[in-house]
């Protein structure tokens, strides 16, 4: 059994990014045979989150966090009870968005120091320090434009391919969920057991940009997964029918709807991490 704790950085609010909004992946999860899911919010409760600060004694195998957060989602116990995870050999799929949501995932080790924001932990290459999305001016860099809520990108292997990224015909996944202003990963400084897997190209300016980034397991942890955008995951990005929350403002594309039989790389994927995070 793979017991995976799917949980947000911030506690329930209705009109945000809660766990309630990741249904599809939960259920795409928990269709997995010896798959067993937890999906949760932060409590509402000042201080550390009770499951993430224990979770180095918890009978979960996998964490797949998503930082919704505006940088404060994370809490010093929380991230003593994640390292403790880890270095038991927990796994960890992390994911954020655009300039520094989700930035509480810098307070992490490993995972943590894959993912670069606008006000910490930037990234190493000045020159992606600059607005990819021209469009939405309210949101600055790090923000890859892929493309629309409900429409599709199309992915790179970012050299020898990956087995995340394999059909089970041995076939190379071609697609992916798009979203207009992505986040930024990258390569942490100095560990050379990490990789970029996969990579996408801005709509807006042409420009390639990392997508996901898997460090392999060591002496001190388990393997993970760093992703530019949680959107790759959410039901709004799924299925534009599950809805978004107020503040989302792009005008919604349709490929998703007219090309369903794409989501099939999507969910495969999905399968693939579960499976290569626990060792496969």
């Amino acid at each position: 059994m793979t017991r995976i704790l799917l949980q947000t950085t911030i506690p329930f609010t209705e009109d945000d990014w809660h766990a309630g909004r990741f249904s599809l992946l939960r259920d795409c999860l928990a269709s997995m045979d010896g798959v067993e899911v937890t999906a949760r919010d932060r409590t509402a409760a000042a201080g550390d989150d009770p499951v993430l600060a224990s979770l180095g004694d918890s009978h979960y195998d996998q964490l797949w966090l998503f930082g919704v957060d505006g940088g404060e989602g994370i809490t010093k116990g929380d991230c003593n009870g994640i390292t403790k995870f880890v270095m038991r050999g927990g796994a960890i799929l992390a994911t954020r968005d655009h300039d520094d949501c989700g930035s509480s995932l810098c307070m992490l080790g490993g995972v943590g120091a894959a993912h670069f924001f606008h006000s910490h932990q930037l990234d190493p290459d000045p020159t992606r320090r600059q607005r990819d999305d021209p469009y939405n001016r309210s949101i600055d860099w790090p923000n890859y434009h892929s493309g629309r809520n409900g429409d599709y990108q199309h992915i790179t292997p970012a050299g020898d391919v990956h087995p995340l990224l394999l059909r089970g015909d041995g076939s190379t996944l071609d697609w992916f969920t798009a979203h207009p202003h992505e986040g930024a990963v990258g390569i942490p400084a100095g560990d050379s057991e990490a990789r970029v897997v996969a990579t996408g190209t801005s709509k807006a300016t042409g420009r390639p940009f990392n997508l996901i980034v898997a460090l392999e397991a060591t002496s001190e942890r388990g393997r993970a997964l760093a992703h530019s955008s949680f959107h790759h995951f959410c039901d709004y990005n799924w299925d534009l029918s599950a809805g978004c929350p107020s503040f989302v403002e792009e005008a919604p594309g349709d490929e998703v709807q007219h090309h369903p039989e794409r989501m099939n790389d999507v969910r495969t994927y999905v399968g693939n991490a579960v499976r290569w995070l626990g060792g496969s």
